[in-house]
């Protein structure tokens, strides 16, 4: 009894101790499989062959993935810029928006079909140090009120984005892809190009196909084989893209239904933080590595004529303040002004009224500029930073849709940003 008990003392002192020429390993030296990570390389978009910014079914995967299998996708900004901490005003006036969106992949997914839907679960996003908001001319919800370039340098951790042109001000970190999706089929393709060029040739803000700085440039280039079939990135269509939806964050699973064999999944403009609306145009911009998970769902396309997603946990609970302050929209105007989304309609009977009809984005946008009105008047900000804030900061939901004529819109503000400077 005696012999044994000193036996497991003897194993115990070996294990905490360590013996004579044994050695321990680390738990920091114990491992898991490796990632599929689909890196960045080059300086811009067409200098990587994983990199794409137009859509077409015909793009060449970048990667292949089992079910299941961690995957890294690396990200560029949304502008595939030169920006720094150092850039101007007149370095954004001067961006090439030719070049929006960078997409990392496309990824092909091992047993997928078309038909088949897709479950892409967001593990983790890993942020850049240097982040932006920018305002661009032309470009953004207030585009007729806000005609100057602006930017705001942002830097970044995991906890919160700071910078010195918003002083005072921490938007703490809930990071998304404002970006992601699948590749359309031929017969998706046909239907945005004909329902697009209707809409532009009734005067609607659309972006028609533009081979100047398409990627991939022997597919959607100038010279491309494809060249008129490529289309722009920046609206969100039925393979989801441009969706800039903030809720999309680490934990939830995005779903997408196949329109090409493998999926062709693909990423990038990845938000470190976004207010609901995205109202400058820009969120806080970086470029970022995302990593994530997908999972076939056999022949379950046909319930998906969108994107959906799906949470589990606490994201959404996470993303709400813990303390806010909120203004109200309606659909109201001084008489004689045209909105500038309805412009393309005609102003024969909508510039008259000071009162429009069950329009939301009236009433969003009155909502928008009582937020900076706010925002100006008590925090002491100008009218640009204002607008920034609203756009990173700011949530505009739908209060109502059924008190015709005046559909209801509210700006909540998450008061929860402004925190002193660290001393």
């Amino acid at each position: 009894m005696e012999t044994a008990s000193f036996s497991r003392i003897a194993v115990v002192f070996l294990f905490v101790c360590g013996s004579g020429g044994a050695s321990w390993a680390d738990t920091s030296d114990v491992k898991g499989p490796a990632p599929v990570v689909i890196g960045k390389s080059g300086k811009h978009c067409k200098d990587d062959p994983h990199c794409f910014n137009r859509y077409h079914p015909n793009i060449k995967p970048a990667a292949t993935v089992k079910q299941d299998q961690l995957f890294v996708l690396e990200t560029r900004d949304a502008l595939d810029s030169d920006l720094t901490f150092a850039s101007t005003a007149q370095d954004v006036a001067a961006v090439n928006l030719n070049l929006v969106h960078p997409l990392t992949g496309p990824v092909y997914i091992e047993g997928a079909k078309r038909g088949d839907a897709l479950a892409v679960t967001v593990v983790d996003i890993a942020p850049d140090d240097f982040g932006y908001t920018t305002i661009v001319p032309g470009f953004g919800f207030l585009r007729d009120v806000f005609r100057d370039p602006y930017i705001v340098h942002w830097n970044l951790t995991r906890l919160e984005a700071r910078s010195k042109d918003l002083p005072d001000i921490a938007v703490p970190m809930n990071a998304f892809m404002g970006t992601v999706g699948v590749l359309p089929g031929k017969s998706e393709l046909e239907k945005w190009i004909k329902r697009e060029k209707a809409l532009g040739d009734a005067g609607g803000a659309v972006l028609a196909p533009q081979p100047v700085d398409a990627l991939p440039a022997d597919l959607c280039g100038v010279s491309g084989t494809a060249k008129d079939e490529c289309v722009r990135t920046i609206p969100p269509r039925e393979n989801g893209g441009n969706l800039d939806t903030k809720e999309t964050v680490v934990g939830t699973t995005l779903l997408f239904p196949c329109f090409i064999d493998g999926c062709g999944l693909f990423a990038g403009d990845v938000h470190y933080a976004q207010g609901g609306g995205e109202v400058c145009g820009t969120a806080i911009e970086m470029g970022a590595k995302v990593t994530m998970r997908a999972k076939v769902l056999p022949g379950m396309a046909s319930l998906l004529s969108t994107m959906h997603f799906e949470g589990s946990g606490d994201q959404l609970k996470k993303l709400a303040p813990s303390s806010f302050y909120a203004v109200s929209g309606l659909p109201l105007k001084p008489e004689g002004e045209l909105p500038a989304f309805s412009t393309y309609l005609g102003g024969q009977k909508i510039a008259p009224l000071a009162n429009l009809s069950e329009d939301v984005s009236l009433a969003a946008r009155n909502a928008t500029l009582n937020m900076i009105d706010f925002l100006v008047t008590t925090k002491g900000l100008t009218r640009e930073q204002a607008y920034i804030l609203t756009s990173v900061a700011v949530d505009l939901n739908i209060a109502q849709l059924v008190d015709v004529p005046n559909l209801g819109v509210t700006a909540i503000l998450n008061r929860d940003v402004f925190q002193p400077e660290p001393k």
